[in-house]
């Protein structure tokens, strides 16, 4: 049994035992779909590591007073923020009218909830599971920002602070501009947390040009 493997059935279990709502706890059985287990497989676990503050089927009331689940609900020290993977046929291509309607409202109930919500499509997990991790940095940092190695420098933790806020590689003028630093010592910094092994170099050869979060 792989780690992932070892650990996935491990927060199964965990969250199964601990589930008192009969209706949760049916979903719960029947296991998760295809699409959230390669969503995990592909992406969460190799970037993240464990399943910590992850909830499968997690149920929501919607202001209608009836009940919605997440695929997944990511809830770090009371914070609200959902996955759901959506499949091309069952969220795109045979999709009516009605549907699509509840879909868009559900969005927005959950929107005005205080809930972050981050759609994936399937085909993205299966075609650009690199591109979902760098999603997936982007969306924790949106959580837990502050949550760097301690011993680093307050220069240093803000930069991958800015990295994690981001969607893309980040530049030394960036950078520079956001620490209010010249665009040397922004490099200089840069640098340093790439000789660390948390970032690498994105583009650029003789002269780096970007700057991303290390996988």
């Amino acid at each position: 049994m792989s780690r992932f493997e070892q650990n996935y059935e491990e927060w199964l279990h965990v969250n199964l035992i601990a589930e008192r709502n009969h209706r949760r706890r049916e979903l719960l059985e029947k296991g998760l779909g295809h699409g959230t287990f390669e969503f995990l497989r592909l992406v969460w676990f190799p970037t993240v590591g464990n399943f910590d503050h992850l909830y499968p089927e997690w149920e929501v009331r919607d202001f209608n007073n009836g009940y919605r689940y997440l695929d997944l609900a990511y809830m770090p020290s009371g914070m609200k923020g959902g996955i759901e993977v959506q499949g091309y046929g069952s969220h795109a291509r045979d999709i009516d009218v009605k549907r699509f309607k509840d879909l868009c409202q559900r969005h927005c109930l959950m929107a005005l909830d205080g809930w972050i919500f981050l759609p994936i499509a399937y085909l993205s997990i299966t075609d650009e599971p690199k591109q979902c991790q760098q999603l997936i940095l982007s969306f924790i940092g949106k959580f837990i920002s502050t949550d760097v190695p301690v011993h680093l420098s307050w220069v240093e933790a803000e930069t991958l602070r800015f990295g994690r806020r981001l969607l893309r590689p980040i530049t030394p003028l960036e950078l520079a501009q956001h620490l209010r630093v010249s665009d040397r010592h922004a490099r200089r910094i840069l640098h340093g947390l790439v000789e660390q092994q948390l970032l690498c170099v994105a583009s650029g050869q003789e002269r780096v040009r970007t700057y991303k979060l290390r996988m």
